[in-house]
């Protein structure tokens, strides 16, 4: 009797394990941030921008308030989905080539801001 509890210890605990090779091989793989991102991808390129703009953009540009201060204020700038200054709409591509290439009104910060930063600056002023 000995013999046959042993096997059967053995038989459950193989059945045990090729359950859980099944279970784990149907998860779902972890998905790659896209043209989107995630939340949490997206959060950290805000508060990186945040940084850039607190010491770059905000000398001009107030945040928290539409209100002007040397350019107009962007709080709510993604929401009015438009540039006040042209009426341009306000995209992701529009808000880097204003960034990069300024206008009469505002310097370009292509050779001041990296690519990277300023990817960040465009998803914290979209937060705004």
């Amino acid at each position: 009797m000995g013999e046959r509890v042993k096997s059967s210890h053995i038989f459950l605990g193989i059945a045990a394990l090729g359950l859980c090779g099944l279970v784990y091989a149907q998860e779902q793989p972890a998905k790659k941030s896209g043209a989107g991102g995630n939340a949490k991808t997206t959060a950290a390129a805000a508060a990186r921008g945040k940084e850039v703009f607190d010491k770059k953009c905000a000398v001009c540009h107030y945040a928290d308030t539409d209100a002007k201060k040397i350019g107009p204020g962007l709080k709510g700038l993604s929401k009015r989905g438009t540039f006040t200054v042209n009426t341009n709409k306000v995209t992701d591509e529009s808000l880097k080539t204003w960034i990069e290439n300024g206008d009469t009104l505002m310097p370009p910060f292509k050779e001041v801001l990296d690519a990277p930063q300023i990817k960040d600056v465009v998803a914290y002023v979209k937060t705004l």
